[in-house]
């Protein structure tokens, strides 16, 4: 049998995992009606109560895994009768594969290359053993299946007889994997790598097993899955002291260019924060092309991640503050909310600055200036009625009817988890003269989905009707103009955000003077010296790009507040180069470096 047929018999098997089972039941109560999720387990029926809002997407995705199961079950029927008993054989309660099957599963691997975190899985595999387990975590879509697979590849034959993979799926108990494993520790098994177990509804109260039964004996134990919170929930509870974390969630403009095969800046802004645009190197499938898919994601990688681990933690007492939205059936909607209004308002506040009175008239002025395709926008538009027409279509988080406000007090709790996620890192924000004045910078580690939702608020800003009096050609010309703005800002963002994941022992930020601002300043308190930084979406060099970095009087206050400057660069996507004591640098060739020894 190819291994095609098995890697998409594998591919299809951990679709289902995490897709709901049962069906979708109505029912009426004092004349209102009301929805029901009813699903089989342990030969009992259950029915959880669905609010209204969830109905459809719950009902797209039972009928989505009934369509998967449909195609499984033809796939399996083509699969050798020797090789589709031999897990039977074994009596497993749950899917597990070994031998042919396996290296069936893992062949298309080989060719993929490695993402940077893979070191840690291979020390932790080859390395003597230990009484820990490691646990592989992130978003959907970031690489922790893979990475198993690719580990498998590097096994040898002597070994690859001795591995095991375990599929875990909705419904699946820990007693369940408990069983499994014993089954493979008696036939001689010491590699075993669970994906999705947290899935187990009661994984987080009884994960100390995998430590203390099993890694303890000599097997190695390791965990994956896309479930973050609940990893880190166990890891607090059950597995403090007795685990390895590896966080796949962040991957850096170095990763997306080499794992991917995919170059650019532009490229990782539009696609960034995920291994599964069609690149050369990996997977195929472009998560963040389009608002739809944007949108699924962050419902089904973020708020049910979320919504889902606090449910299994503490039998669902952790909810805390949540807990009102969650009885009442929002708390999904509002998690998504609470992701859109981030980005949103990096859009606003872009889009906003590009229309303050001065601003608009540069823009008009460089529309006009194009060599090519000229535009007087100020022939047929009214550009003093264009700031409040703006903020009205830029009031978009409004657009819905919720019985629950999204409050401060929900709005810092989500914020605390999307940061337990690594999906937000706050920035710095220091000001010179006055010391006292702080602020900081919400960054969103994935950038393809700020920027899809980004480009959703822009075009639609431009069905209004004072933009609709430009011809179709100048509207887009528009539109480029501002898209090109986000994407300034979102590499200044990218680049602040590199930088400081990778210098931890200094202070990155950006640094606002009462005219001007450095866009990025690294200090190192221990040498009392900085590097000073301005970052431009340009590919050509102009002065004025570094006015501010040669500016005596900041400069001078630089040195009293931080020390020496050692250096003054621009950041742009050209080629490097010097402008006196100022250096270019290119951003492709900056983000590369970091990191490297």
């Amino acid at each position: 049998m190819d291994n095609e047929t098995f890697h998409r018999i594998a591919e299809i098997e951990r679709e289902i995992a995490v897709l709901p089972a049962g069906c979708i039941t109505k029912k009426t109560i004092k004349g209102k009606e009301y929805y029901y999720h009813r699903l089989s387990r342990d030969g009992k029926r259950i029915e959880n109560y669905v609010s209204i809002n969830d109905v459809s997407a719950l009902k797209a995705n039972i009928e989505k895994r009934r369509k998967l199961e449909t195609e499984l079950k033809q796939l399996k029927l083509s699969v050798p009768k020797e090789e589709s008993q031999k897990s039977a054989e074994q009596n497993f309660k749950t899917m597990v594969r070994t031998g042919t099957q396996l290296e069936a599963q893992i062949a298309i691997t080989r060719k993929y290359k490695k993402r940077e975190c893979y070191s840690l899985l291979r020390d932790f595999v080859f390395d003597q053993e230990q009484d820990k387990v490691l646990i592989i975590y992130g978003l959907r879509r970031t690489g922790e299946t893979t990475m198993i697979r690719q580990i498998l590849t590097e096994l040898p034959s002597s070994e690859f007889c001795r591995a095991a993979f375990i599929q875990v799926t909705a419904g699946d108990l820990l007693s369940d994997v408990d069983s499994d494993l014993r089954l493979l520790e008696k036939s001689g098994y010491k590699y075993v790598f669970i994906d999705e177990i947290t899935l187990a509804d009661d994984f987080i109260e009884g994960a100390a097993l995998f430590s203390d039964i099993y890694a303890s004996s000599g097997m190695k134990i390791i965990l994956s899955g896309t479930d973050s919170l609940g990893f880190l929930f166990a890891r607090e509870e059950q597995l403090y002291d007795r685990c390895v974390l590896l966080h796949t969630t962040f991957i850096s403009y170095r990763e997306f260019d080499y794992v991917l095969g995919i170059h650019g800046i532009d490229e990782y802004i539009r696609y960034g924060g995920t291994m599964s645009l069609s690149g050369i190197n990996y997977n195929s499938e472009g998560i963040f092309s389009d608002s739809k898919r944007t949108e699924e994601y962050i419902d089904t990688a973020i708020a049910r991640n979320i919504q889902h681990s606090l449910k299994a933690y503490q039998y669902g007492g952790h909810f805390r503050m949540l807990q009102e939205l969650y009885e009442r059936g929002e708390l999904t909607n509002v998690i998504n909310r609470v992701v859109e209004n981030i980005n949103h308002n990096f859009t606003k506040e872009v889009i906003e600055r590009s229309f303050k009175s001065h601003d608009i008239s540069v823009t008009a002025a460089n529309l006009l200036r194009d060599r090519k395709n000229p535009v007087n926008i100020r022939q047929h538009m009214n550009l003093e009625s264009i700031n409040s027409e703006i903020r009205k279509m830029l009031d978009i988080l409004n657009k819905e009817d919720q019985s629950i406000d999204i409050e401060n007090d929900h709005l810092q709790q989500i914020r605390e988890y999307l940061s337990l996620l690594d999906l937000i890192i706050d920035i710095d924000l220091e000001s010179l003269p006055e010391v006292s004045r702080k602020g900081k910078i919400t960054v969103f580690t994935q950038p393809g989905m700020r920027y899809a939702q980004a480009e959703v608020i822009v075009e639609n800003m431009l069905l209004d009707a004072e933009f609709q009096k430009l011809s179709a050609q100048e509207r887009q010309l528009f539109l480029d103009r501002l898209l090109s703005e986000i994407r300034g800002r979102m590499m200044e963002d990218i680049v602040l955000l590199e930088t400081k994941i990778a210098c931890p022992d200094k202070q990155v930020f950006r640094l606002q003077f009462p005219v001007g601002e450095f866009d990025m300043v690294v200090y190192d308190r221990r040498k009392l010296c900085c590097d000073i930084y301005e970052i431009k979406y340009s590919k050509k060099m102009v002065p004025e790009q570094y006015r501010h970095l040669t500016d005596e009087d900041k400069c001078a206050l630089t040195v009293h507040r931080y020390g020496d400057i050692r250096g003054k660069y621009v950041i742009y996507r050209g080629e490097p180069a010097t402008s006196g004591e100022v250096r270019y640098l290119n951003v492709e060739g900056y983000l590369k470096s970091l990191g490297k020894k």
